[in-house]
């Protein structure tokens, strides 16, 4: 009877934080997951996260978003580097444990366009995460439009459903500086968020 009883007042704690106002997705809680994977050889395949209540949001890091549940642990971040110069480029990190030395093809696949960019594990702040970058004015960051909703898959790291969004597309014009007239107001779109339930790294 015990044990029935606090497995319903657990049970019931969890939904009242989930029906508050939940904290955004960080980059922290991927550092205790990433602790669980094996030391050695292949770790596990991992499933496909549930995106249905993912948002795309802005980080305190200009030109930097990430992509997640509220209250949960980051899924995906996509960040601008060196924008509007001849060498402006994307990074796109999927926050999934990785084994030291694995390389492998993410597809983005979205709205007309399939893109397979090179990822690699990378060290980032203290554990190993799929990252890579392409430049900003490849064509198939296009996949990103919001008309419909694309997915980001790395093998072993299951699928992730990305939810339209205006904002990806945004960053991507931000960052190649299609329109240098109109290159100010975006960048403004990406200056530090207000204070709020939104994804933050």
């Amino acid at each position: 009877m015990k044990i029935t009883t606090l497995t319903a007042l657990t049970g019931l704690a969890a939904v009242g934080l989930l029906s508050g106002c939940k904290p955004p997705p960080t980059d922290a809680a991927v550092a205790r997951v990433s602790l669980l994977a094996p030391a050695s050889g292949p770790s596990d395949p991992l499933p496909s996260p549930d995106t249905s209540l993912a948002i795309w949001s802005q980080t305190s890091t200009p030109l930097r978003l990430v992509y997640g549940v509220p209250g949960q642990p980051v899924l995906l971040a996509l960040e601008c580097l060196e924008a509007g110069q001849a060498e402006a480029r994307l990074r796109i990190t999927r926050h999934a444990p990785a084994d030291e030395g694995a390389a492998a093809l993410l597809a983005l696949i979205g709205n007309g366009w399939i893109g397979r960019f090179p990822v690699g594990a990378t060290a980032v702040d203290g554990r190993m995460l799929w990252q890579g970058e392409m430049p900003a004015r490849t064509r198939e960051w296009n996949a990103l439009k919001p008309e419909r909703e694309a997915t980001v898959t790395v093998p072993g790291a299951g699928l992730v459903r990305l939810n339209a969004s205006p904002l990806p597309m945004t960053l991507v014009a931000a960052c190649r500086n299609d329109a240098r007239e109109k290159a100010p107001s975006a960048l403004n779109l990406f200056a530090p968020p207000a204070a709020g339930p939104s994804p933050i790294s």
